[in-house]
């Protein structure tokens, strides 16, 4: 029994490892690595400022929010740039860049530091996802890579569930702790990553994706591009849902249950576990119903969390809230990225990944407005009125993708 299970085991690792280009599994561990890191200190930002300085919610979400706007425009430029100039280039000015956020991070001290930081910091993230996403994509085969987005969400997720308790237990000793810790981790990333990405041919493959479209011709593409442009509406909507997560659900809890600072922890433990678990499974219903029916299962989900936390008053049912919000997660942003993908044109993944980051301007609306509406109305009326908001965004997504059935047809 017990040499049939090794024996399978080691099938399926080998079978891994020959199904998916070397590069994809370098991506792979460094993401686990970087998302440890960085989910030791980003999710505890906003109790961070609350407890340390005299910032409004709304203030606090603005400050979070802006990172997420500088990255709106950042994650469309690295991405038609990396479609020009090559792949490793970008990843490694987003990473560089990390090192100095995080640096800076903890030893800033007054309220526009962190903002100025928090802003770079959605730019480099901006620059550094998409580029990594398009580069997975561009050594897989178009039938394996809805398996190559979920694998990559997965690994998000799997440090994720360790960061936040880490993080929680190493800010216990000194706040800023964490931030010095996830600068070296990104520091160690960066050269490790450069090394590999040469010894596994990286500019052999970069010469064999990259075009002669500049910045201003790529925007122009964009711009025409009607189905994009549904498809961004619904992500930004859906980016206004999400990051109620990050920055009012934190704020919520620390006000609503004592120790809510650890209850968030383990929220974003429960959320990062959660997708490791159930990631396969749901990949595989996706996998049979397509992308639209998984964003839509999905923005359900999502809402019924969000109706969740509005009414949660115990630790139990705000675990139950996240749970069902994190199913709308897993089947949410992997077919997000497979409508992209089906949507770019050969020679322009980049490009259009990188586009898919103007979504990111949901991720500012989201905490201004979440802020704004928990400092006004309370938690309560605040979720339910997101879990409206959600919904309604997926009539864009469904818009789109009719257009799109048509095109193909015609």
């Amino acid at each position: 029994m017990l040499e049939s299970m090794f024996r399978n085991s080691r099938y399926r690792i080998t079978r891994f490892w020959q199904d998916y280009h070397p590069i994809v599994h370098v991506l792979l561990v460094g993401t686990v690595l970087a998302r440890t890191a960085s989910s030791m200190s980003m999710p505890f930002l906003a109790i961070y400022l609350s407890r340390e300085s005299d910032l409004s919610p709304v203030l606090i979400g603005m400050i979070i929010g802006l990172g997420s706007l500088a990255g709106t425009f950042g994650g469309f430029i690295g991405g038609a740039l990396s479609d020009r100039l090559g792949r490793k280039v970008i990843m490694m000015v987003a990473l560089v860049g990390w090192v100095v956020v995080f640096g800076g991070f903890a030893a800033a001290k007054a309220p526009i530091a962190f903002m100025l930081l928090n802003m770079l910091n959605g730019l480099c993230r901006s620059l550094y996802e998409p580029v990594s996403q398009a580069l997975m994509a561009d050594v897989t085969p178009k039938e394996k890579r809805l398996r190559v987005f979920s694998l990559r969400y997965l690994a998000i997720n799997i440090g994720v569930a360790v960061g936040p308790l880490l993080g929680a237990f190493l800010g216990a000793f000194e706040a800023w702790l964490p931030f010095l810790i996830t600068s070296c981790i990104y520091l160690a990333y960066t050269v490790i990553l450069y090394i590999l990405l040469n010894v596994f041919g990286i500019t052999k493959i970069e010469g064999e994706t990259r075009t002669g479209a500049t910045v201003a011709s790529a925007w122009k593409i964009i711009a025409r591009d009607r189905i994009f442009r549904y498809y961004i509406g619904g992500g930004i909507i859906a980016a206004i849902g999400y990051s109620q997560m990050m920055a009012t659900l934190s704020q919520y809890v620390s006000q609503s249950v004592a120790d809510g600072a650890m209850l968030f922890a383990w929220l974003m433990s429960l959320n990062a576990v959660t997708v490791v678990v159930l990631q396969v499974p749901l990949t595989r219903w996706s996998e049979k119903r397509g992308p639209l029916t998984a964003i839509v299962t999905g923005g359900a989900m999502f809402a019924l969390g969000d109706l969740g936390y509005a009414i949660a008053d115990n630790t139990l049912l705000f675990l139950l809230s996240m749970f069902v919000f994190t199913i709308g997660e897993v089947l949410n942003y992997p077919a997000a990225n497979v409508l992209i993908d089906r949507l770019a044109p050969d020679g322009m993944r980049g490009t259009y990944y990188g586009a898919q980051s103007f979504s990111n301007l949901g991720h500012f609306i989201g905490p201004v407005l979440g802020g704004y509406l928990l400092a006004e109305w309370g938690g309560g009326p605040m979720f339910a009125t997101i879990a409206g908001v959600t919904l309604a965004g997926l009539y864009l997504y469904w818009k789109g993708f009719q257009f799109h059935k048509i095109i193909r047809k015609s």
